[in-house]
């Protein structure tokens, strides 16, 4: 005799977007991935850079994406009737061009003036600024967008 298939009943209710979840899981799911393998490749300057431009950026751009997406709680129109892949791929885009923007100004204004001790880890932030910032974006970005379309629908 076969059991009847269950199947979980279909939420109508979804989780609202929560900016600090968002910007907690951008700091730290980078962190944690780039600083273990930082450790496990023997890089220490990756796994200071997890925790520091890689980890920070991600947070720091999440939240200001995040903020300006959820803006108290009432949505643009245009960015909630774009298509999501649309949305998240042109503000992708945008936020690897600002990362990148920085990372070249900070690598390359920095060292010239100001007094920083060590600059080699400053190159570094002409990759890990714009990756950190598109990645962030996009997660932020798909994820509003998903819980957003959900609620009004």
């Amino acid at each position: 005799m076969s059991s009847p298939r269950r199947t979980a009943p279909r939420n109508s209710v979804t989780r609202p977007f929560t900016l600090w979840k968002e910007v907690a899981t951008a700091y730290l799911a980078p962190a944690l991935t780039a600083g273990l393998g930082g450790v496990l490749s023997g890089q220490s300057e990756l796994t200071t850079a997890a925790f520091t431009s890689i980890g920070v950026t991600s947070a720091l751009v999440a939240g200001a994406v995040g903020a300006w997406l959820h803006r108290r709680g009432r949505p643009r129109r245009w960015t909630t009737s774009a298509p999501r892949p649309a949305l998240a791929l042109v503000f992708t885009v945008a936020a690897a061009g600002i990362g990148g923007l920085a990372g070249w100004f900070a690598s390359g204004w920095l060292p010239s003036h100001a007094p920083v001790p060590d600059a080699e880890w400053l190159e570094r932030l002409r990759i890990d600024l714009p990756l950190s910032a598109a990645l962030a974006t996009a997660i932020v970005t798909w994820r509003w967008h998903g819980t957003t379309s959900r609620q009004q629908g």
